[in-house]
């Protein structure tokens, strides 16, 4: 019996706990992944229809490739604050490191302009003008409802936009009214805001990291990039905010995971620096 206690004492360690909401945070995000890309998949039907190509494939897929190349930039940097020991951070590992990163940044900028693409497509607009919106039911056009869904325009689809100012996204047989339109700019300006925010704080992360393995992160530079970072996180949360009132529960509850993970990377790394300046 004390035997079984003793077991599931070990079991219940906080830093097993820890350890377990950790990887069960950055599992989720996975899963987050795979509903970006049918959401991807969808949207991208109706916007490219069948001329995807390697061209426009990241406008086209935009939240999924942004999604994976930033799920393996925060493995690398868990295994960089957290997993591997700084005396293997060396050599032919610390290369090998930094070439799967230049990977996932490379995509991650590309992943940012296929939101600053997709912005400039959904605010090309054209007057539309129809005298029945509802003769459009059954044929090849769509009609936005949000940022990402472009459904085909059916019967409640067309009675909604019966009678009100409708424009048409350039080069597609996409309509919407104004408020729709108005709300997936809103939408587009939120994704690139949270883009280049997140560049700033893995840039500043990156300059951490560099510099403790090189002995030169101070006491002080750590709480000046804490204040620093924060500012950042809190444009993070705001954007994450917006999302939850005017985007989808996949959004926030996206955005909402991201914050969460990377401070367990902040956690690391004010770790590691407290056990390196122990040592001395």
């Amino acid at each position: 019996m004390n035997g079984a206690l003793s077991h599931h004492g070990k079991f219940l360690h906080p830093h097993r706990v820890f350890t377990i909401f950790k990887w069960t945070v950055y599992l989720l995000l996975a899963w987050n992944a795979v509903q970006f890309l049918q959401e991807d998949i969808a949207a991208s039907a109706e916007t490219f229809g069948n001329t995807i190509t390697w061209r426009n494939i990241v406008e086209a897929f935009s939240a999924f490739i942004d999604t994976i190349a930033w799920l393996v930039l925060l493995l690398v940097f868990e295994f960089e604050t957290a997993i591997i020991s700084d005396e293997k951070l060396k050599g032919g590992l610390s290369w090998l490191l930094l070439a799967i990163k230049a990977i996932c940044y490379f995509f991650i900028v590309y992943a940012f302009y296929g939101y600053i693409s997709k912005y400039i497509v959904i605010t090309n607009l054209l007057p539309f003008t129809i005298a029945d919106v509802c003769s459009l039911v059954g044929t090849d056009w769509n009609y936005v409802v949000s940022l990402d869904d472009y459904p085909p325009i059916d019967a409640a689809g067309c009675t909604a936009m019966q009678g009100q100012q409708l424009v048409q996204v350039a080069g597609a047989e996409i309509i919407g009214t104004r408020a729709a339109l108005a709300s997936a700019w809103g939408l587009a300006v939120n994704d690139i805001i949270n883009a280049c925010t997140w560049l700033i704080i893995v840039m500043l992360l990156e300059l951490e990291v560099w510099m403790q393995l090189r002995d030169r992160l101070t006491d002080r530079l750590v709480s000046l990039g804490k204040y620093l970072k924060g500012f950042f996180y809190l444009v993070l949360f705001l954007a994450a905010v917006y999302w939850g009132f005017e985007g989808s529960f996949l959004d926030f509850w996206d955005a909402f995971l991201w914050l969460v993970a990377f401070v367990f990377i902040e956690l690391n790394i004010f770790q590691w620096h407290e056990e390196v300046e122990e040592e001395k």
